[in-house]
């Protein structure tokens, strides 16, 4: 799927994603210790002046500032492709609720709404032997219902059965 897209985007996407991949390495990590570690070191040198106090939060702050952008956008990529993979799952299996493809795009009210429908559906699936035997709210009460009937049958044959 080509899209015309301009030079700027594409340079800051594939910089993004190769920052976000170097700084996420135990490399980066063990660099960034040893920045600390050197001016931790440098300290009496400078005889723990605000000037050097102050190139350690100048620059951690401006550090910080930056990452938080790169992370939000790989993240944002990253929870976008997870939710196209569910949509297609969703769409693809037989007797999976539609209602759930794009939920991200629904109002918290909505979201609250079918949160509150697989409470329900939990709490009816959690009354069954086997978990994993109900997909709706709808065939979870009918299931219930009718073990919850047998049983109740299977309780009075034995009564009847004793006498």
């Amino acid at each position: 799927m080509p899209r015309n897209r301009n030079k700027v985007s594409e340079f800051l996407e594939k910089f993004s994603h190769q920052a976000t991949k170097a700084t996420g390495t135990s490399v980066a990590f063990v660099f960034a210790l040893l920045i600390i570690i050197v001016w931790v070191i440098t300290g009496p040198l400078f005889h723990y002046s605000d000037t050097w106090q102050l190139v350690i939060n100048t620059g951690t702050t401006i550090v910080t500032f930056l990452m938080v952008f790169l992370i939000q956008r790989a993240q944002n990529k990253d929870a976008l492709a997870i939710h196209l993979k569910l949509n297609e799952i969703v769409a693809a299996l037989e007797g999976a609720s539609n209602r759930l493809i794009d939920v991200e795009d629904l109002s918290e009210p909505e979201i609250d709404a079918l949160h509150n429908y697989y409470k329900r559906l939990i709490e009816l699936a959690r009354k069954d032997d086997n978990l994993t035997t109900t997909h709706s709210i709808e065939e979870a009460a009918t299931r219930h219902g009718t073990k919850y009937k047998k049983k109740t049958t299977d309780k009075t044959d034995r009564k009847t059965d004793r006498r």
